[in-house]
């Protein structure tokens, strides 16, 4: 299990005195006059190829290399899988037990360097799947190919990044797979085949979903699915659907905002998790057409403010009935030559009353001319969700007012019967600062704040006295201006004055009109965002983050519902711009739900069908390739929790039962060299000139013998 810490080596190797190219010139002239000899004197050429032979290879300089060696360290990586499925049952127990004890193994190894590595983490959330592969490359890529000893994944064997191309792992070492679940998990889960992001208010929508089942044979082939919208468990609709059949069904868009379908399938027994068998749809509804009823009284500037602003708005059809002739009226002119229109007061407040989005009383008063039946009318579309604006004229203070009929059950603020003339600039309350129609109303570029000193002037107000609903704007005398209530199901603003079209005209400098009543009319239209209660959730880089505003500066308790319907309370505490909020941490893939007691809002993290939920059973085929390619193998955890751990030379296999091993390179670095010659060269001397010696003894005693 050791290596020795270093080694010497001895090599022969030449040194030449000469230039390599001198060195040939003068072997070959040696060979020459070699061939030369014998074929002129036939004798001595033994003793003359031996003084050759030594003086080259005097000139070679041959000389042993003395080389100290160090046994270079091979590599192997341990990649831990740190996705969302690792911490299904016992998974990430018995991930940190491997972990701890492949390392406390692998450091009796000498000249082994042990790299733990987590598999790559998103950057915006929880991760989505599981990436392990590319932070291997990354982690590993400083080492040589030789050098690398192998790779112990500790997964569930679900990765999403394993190349299409196994072999390309083979140079890597053995990989093996310590598999962290259980070999008989099953799960069912619930998928989305397709789901609008948008629909149209009032009409429908198509949600198509499938079931599907890891092992087909554990569970009946037919499953119970419940379906809500909204959270609403009374309108709770069931079916039965077959496991692996595509399914579909259709939802009608109730409102503007978050329109929540809650699709479940029940757990099942044994199941490894419930977070995949509910999926919140959420479907964001948008109004096609906004349908807006203005009723005008007597004729006066401001009714063109109205006309304009509503009709410059496309997403705004606007039916408006100015009052020209009342009947009480004395006008000589024959009723034959009138071209005006008879006020269509049964169509508008009885057959199509409630088509409309919102009706809009602009200085009306009573003239005999709509029957007192259709203000109850009125009074009952606004209870049962409908919206009602009335811009307060002179006459809303004396006995033709409105508030004289059923309006008065729905209508925040009764008249005290005076009417205050002069100038006054609109001021916003405490309220008002803070609720979103009148927050942060900014006019005239100069001023960077949301103050009213940039205002101009009102000229006239109907002095009232609020019964209910939030008062955001004062004027004359610090009396109530701008009212807003919620009635039953629907909602009244009331604006005791006619004089908002001086804004509109720039008188002494005019005003946010326009933003104003945009923002108006969208509240009461039930616009999400102009809730003073909004409830808005949002996850980023794996925050939950929630913000609810409120008209006050008092602490909130919601409750939080995880993917894994685990739930918890969170504290919300005032922050900026009328808001309250937290921030926590959301870890987990699926669907968070919040809840502050009257609101709840969705918020996905992931994908609808995140990759990570979509097989969530433990297995080996996914990674198997990569196994056979690298001759590695997989051991299940729970069934041997320290598998032996062996170091085998280069092509061997490297998996067998209970037992996995690395690869052992035998690569070395050098440490140092040392040349040492074969001979000194006084001894190169001496042999060359007892050669020459012995050669010229031969040779004389060759001649006197002839």
């Amino acid at each position: 299990m050791s290596a020795a810490s270093s080694a010497t080596r001895l090599v022969i190797d030449f040194a030449p005195v000469v230039s390599v190219q001198t060195l040939y010139l003068l072997a070959g002239i040696s060979a020459a006059l070699l061939l030369a000899s014998f074929f002129l004197y036939r004798r001595g050429l033994v003793p003359r190829a031996v003084c050759a032979a030594i003086f080259i290879l005097f000139l070679a300089n041959p000389a042993f290399v003395h080389e100290d060696r160090k046994p270079a360290s091979d590599t192997v990586v341990i990649a831990v899988d740190r996705s969302p499925s690792q911490k299904f049952g016992k998974r990430e127990d018995r991930t940190q037990a491997a972990l701890a004890y492949l390392q406390s193994e692998l450091k009796k190894f000498e000249n082994l360097d042990v790299r733990v590595v987590n598999s790559e983490e998103s950057r915006t959330g929880p991760t989505r799947e599981t990436r392990i592969f590319s932070a291997i490359n990354e982690t590993i890529a400083d080492v040589p190919l030789p050098r690398r000893a192998g790779v112990v994944l500790l997964t569930d064997g679900q990765i999403h990044d394993i190349p299409p191309d196994a072999m390309r792992y083979a140079d890597m070492g053995p990989v093996h797979a310590l598999l962290s679940g259980e070999k008989k998990e099953r799960d069912r889960r619930l998928v989305i085949i397709e789901a609008p992001a948008y629909g149209i208010v009032g009409q429908q929508a198509t949600i198509k979903y499938r079931i599907e089942d890891s092992d087909k044979n554990a569970w009946p082939d037919e499953a119970s699915i419940a379906l809500r919208q909204d959270g609403d468990s009374n309108q709770e609709r069931r079916d039965i659907a077959t496991v692996g059949e595509d399914r579909s069904f259709t939802v009608t868009i109730g409102h503007a905002g978050q329109n929540v379908v809650d699709i479940e399938t029940p757990t099942m027994d044994d199941e490894i998790t419930p977070a995949n068998n509910r999926v919140p749809v959420i479907i964001n509804g948008v109004r096609d057409r906004l349908r807006v009823l203005l009723v005008s009284g007597q004729a006066y500037p401001g009714e063109k403010t109205w006309r304009d602003l509503l009709t410059s708005d496309a997403g705004v059809d606007l039916v408006h009935f100015t009052i020209l002739r009342e009947p009480d009226k004395i006008d000589m002119t024959p009723q034959r030559d009138l071209a005006l229109i008879a006020f269509p007061f049964e169509e508008l407040f009885e057959v199509k009353l409630y088509d409309f989005d919102l009706i809009i009383f602009d200085r009306y008063r009573l003239n005999h001319i709509l029957p007192n039946f259709y203000f109850g009318n009125i009074a009952r579309y606004v209870k049962e969700g409908g919206a009602l604006l009335e811009a307060s004229g002179p006459s809303f203070a004396g006995p033709e007012s409105v508030y004289s009929t059923d309006l008065k059950s729905i209508l925040p603020a009764r008249p005290t019967g005076r009417v205050i003339n002069g100038a006054f600039t609109p001021e916003l309350t405490d309220k008002g600062h803070r609720h979103p129609v009148t927050q942060d109303l900014k006019w005239n570029a100069s001023t960077s704040d949301a103050s009213t000193a940039s205002w101009g002037p009102w000229l006239r107000q109907v002095a009232v006295q609020t019964l209910s609903g939030d008062i955001l704007m004062d004027g004359a005398q610090s009396l109530p201006l701008l009212i807003l209530d919620r009635v039953g199901k629907g909602r009244v603003a009331q604006l005791s004055s006619d004089q908002i079209w001086l804004w509109s005209r720039g008188y002494k400098g005019g005003g946010p009109q326009a933003e104003l009543l945009r923002r108006l009319a969208h509240w009461l239209m039930k616009e999400p965002e102009l809730e003073e209660s909004a409830l808005e959730a949002s996850i980023t880089n794996g925050q939950l983050l929630i913000r609810r505003r409120s008209l006050s500066d008092m602490n909130l308790s919601i409750t939080i519902t995880t993917p894994d319907e685990k739930k918890s309370i969170a504290t919300l505490e005032p922050g900026k711009d009328g808001f309250l909020e937290t921030s926590i941490p959301a870890p987990q893939l699926g669907v968070y739900i919040v809840d502050d007691g009257t609101s709840r809002r969705f918020v996905l993290s992931g994908d609808i069908n995140p990759p990570e939920l979509s097989a969530v059973t433990t297995t080996a085929s996914v990674i198997q390739p990569v196994l056979d390619a690298t001759k590695g193998g997989a051991v299940w955890l729970a069934e041997d929790p320290q598998p032996a751990i062996n170091i085998l030379p280069p092509g061997r296999d490297y998996a067998g039962r209970n037992w996995i091993a690395l690869r052992r390179s035998g690569a070395s670095t050098i440490t140092g060299v040392k040349l040492i010659p074969i001979m000194p060269s006084w001894a190169w001397a001496l042999a060359l000139l007892g050669v020459i010696l012995s050669g010229w003894w031969l040779e004389g005693r060759t001649r006197k013998t002839v």
